[in-house]
């Protein structure tokens, strides 16, 4: 179990394993996209493991909840 937080481009990493990725999310963030078109946390935590695990094309991501924009929080993946 890793119990350090990783920070990687103004995401905060509060844990990973092979399973379940746990990340802070800010107020003011979508969690997925919207017509907004805005950049919204899913997109960066794809971002983050396809760079960190060097994966080719496509990452699948699951989500387990969301939280409203204007909320702070913990979210999973």
């Amino acid at each position: 179990m890793k119990s350090t937080i990783q920070y990687h481009k103004n995401m905060k990493v509060l844990y990973e394993d092979n399973h379940l990725i746990a990340v802070y999310k800010p107020h003011g963030v979508l969690v997925q996209g919207d017509k907004s078109g805005d950049s919204c946390l899913m997109d960066k935590v794809k971002k983050y493991l396809k760079e960190k695990y060097k994966k080719p094309g496509n990452v699948f991501l699951g989500l387990l909840h969301r939280l409203d924009r204007p909320v702070a929080g913990i979210v999973l993946f």
